[in-house]
């Protein structure tokens, strides 16, 4: 798909009220397309809806929760009597959660699991067959993450989820290569946004110096969501299957593939960075 120029094309964005999503609607808008925005952050989807119309642009934008499939069956229903299909599918929204397995209850995993991972599953299900109907290609974005490829106990749910993520997208792009729709799943790597701040911890991760450290990390590294959003679109442009996006996670995919060994010592590394491990229990 040439992203250059999307005028007369029309793009859905999840999660657009921050971050990643906000920034690549706001990209996508400045290059010509029309937009379908949904958010649980009803400011922060005020605020890039008003910004999108400034920009010219056509805009729905509605809240939806995007773990619960009769919101988002709703909102195709809106979407589609507007439009026979979106050219392009970005499945941005997401949240994080921080600690290991034994500290992540059921309920992380029920709120974590409905959000990141059958949130791009439910936008997939709800969008995708229209597209396929439709008979005119387009493509598909889902976010995953460097942790979709680089597990770590610090953040085992969220790991989870990622490479869920990244397994759907590589099997959806083999099934709808041959209606001309491409897959791509992005993993950006550590980019400043407010997941950070966001963020539940759970178990030793869950203090407030260890907050300000990941956040002071991700502050430091000072990559934003804008260049995230041009790193999607050329990534889009070029049809990938898997796009990293910092130049960290360019490296961690490649070390994945030539020294597994080291990559998880890395990850082990990354894992005590993210949450200091936790005092050895007493001898029995």
């Amino acid at each position: 798909m040439d992203t250059t120029n999307l005028d007369g094309r029309s793009a859905l964005v999840t999660g657009a009220g921050s971050g990643i999503g906000k920034a690549t609607a706001l990209l996508l808008a400045r290059r010509g397309a029309s937009l379908f925005l949904c958010d649980v952050n009803e400011p922060g989807l005020a605020e890039t809806e008003r910004a999108v119309r400034e920009l010219g642009r056509d805009v729905l934008a509605r809240r939806v929760d995007v773990s619960q499939r009769a919101q988002m069956q709703a909102f195709a229903e809106l979407v589609h009597a507007r439009v026979e299909a979106v050219d392009l599918l970005v499945n941005n929204a997401g949240v994080g959660i921080g600690g290991g397995f034994l500290d992540t209850s059921l309920e992380d995993w029920d709120w974590i699991v409905g959000i990141n991972l059958m949130g791009v599953v439910h936008g997939c299900h709800f969008f995708v067959p229209a597209m396929v109907k439709r008979r005119r290609g387009g493509h598909v974005v889902n976010l995953s993450s460097a942790a979709g490829y680089l597990a770590t106990a610090a953040l085992a749910a969220y790991c989870t989820t990622k490479f869920g993520v990244l397994g759907l997208s590589e099997s959806l792009r083999d099934e709808l290569g041959p209606h001309g729709i491409g897959v791509t799943a992005v993993c950006p790597g550590i980019v400043n946004t407010a997941i950070t701040r966001s963020s539940p911890l759970r178990g030793v991760a869950d203090t407030p110096e260890n907050r300000e450290r990941m956040v002071a990390m991700y502050q430091r590294r000072n990559y934003g969501p804008e260049r995230v959003a041009v790193n999607i679109l050329r990534a889009v442009q070029r049809n990938r299957a898997v796009a990293p996006i910092t130049p960290e996670a360019w490296a961690m995919y490649a070390l994945k593939r030539l020294s597994p060994a080291l990559t998880a010592w890395l990850s082990r590394r990354l894992g005590q960075q993210l949450a200091p491990p936790a005092a050895a229990p007493p001898a029995p």
